[in-house]
């Protein structure tokens, strides 16, 4: 049965689809092409604009502004979408813009992240599941965020940027290049200081695989040799260690180098 729950002094058009037990807070304001799936809560004072889908089982906090127009003045009106999937916490006074049409003219938010206050997520953003986003941390312009990766409070990330799976930064950290899968960075400008081997813990990775990890970043970053023979070496050992595989594909695809 479908049961929404919408306060009297929200704003929300009559074109806009909600799912079931959806509630919508105080003074919030939902846009005609918004769609927002079963069980999610929106919380006081939120706007939801442009050509937005929501997932199910989302938590959005007072003040945040989600799908408006990209900050990127070649916007020119196109019928560019965000995307958020399902069961997401996003906290107070959090940003989250739609694509652009230089891009994919979309910007995505995987499922099950923890978005803290103050986050801003630019046009055509592309972050996967699992993530965390400490207070302040900043995204550019079409940065891509691998599974797990954890942002400190005021990381800031330049456009083009890739943050790879299970990688995390300090707080304060300026990422201006490819941040690897697995490597912790930080400082402005960033630089890397070993594996996340606590978060790997944590996420069941064997002693083993860490291990394994390790000589790779050793490789990586200790050897001295070249990027090219490095990822060279690593995918010997990627046929049998299957952590390895996406950290080799991670250095071939990077455009921009990688945090050194």
């Amino acid at each position: 049965m479908k049961r929404t729950l919408i306060h009297p002094t929200a704003i929300v058009d009559s074109n806009a689809r909600l799912g079931n037990n959806v509630a919508v807070g105080a003074y919030s304001i939902i846009g005609e092409h918004v769609e927002i799936g079963d069980d999610c809560w929106i919380g006081p004072h939120v706007v939801i604009n442009g050509h937005t889908r929501i997932g199910q089982g989302n938590r959005i906090f007072q003040f945040s502004s989600i799908g408006e127009m990209p900050q990127d003045k070649k916007y020119a009106g196109e019928p560019t979408r965000l995307e958020i999937g399902d069961r997401n916490t996003i906290r107070e006074f959090c940003t989250l813009n739609c694509g652009t049409a230089q891009d994919a003219g979309v910007t995505r938010v995987g499922s099950d992240n923890w978005i803290m206050a103050y986050v801003h997520l630019a046009h055509d953003c592309q972050v996967g599941n699992s993530t965390i986003f400490a207070n302040n941390a900043q995204l550019a312009g079409h940065v891509q965020v691998g599974n797990f990766a954890i942002l400190g409070g005021f990381t800031v990330v330049h456009q083009f940027v890739r943050i790879g799976a299970h990688s995390l930064t300090a707080m304060g950290t300026i990422l201006l290049q490819d941040l690897p899968p697995y490597v912790t960075a930080a400082g402005n400008t960033a630089k890397p200081y070993g594996i996340n081997s606590e978060g790997l813990k944590r996420r069941g990775f064997s002693g083993d695989a860490i291990a394994a990890l390790k000589r790779a970043y050793k490789l990586l970053y200790r050897s001295g040799v070249p990027l090219d023979e490095a990822r060279s070496r690593m995918s010997v050992d990627a046929a049998t260690h299957p952590e390895l595989p996406l950290l080799v594909e991670f250095l071939a695809e990077t455009s921009r180098g990688i945090i050194r």
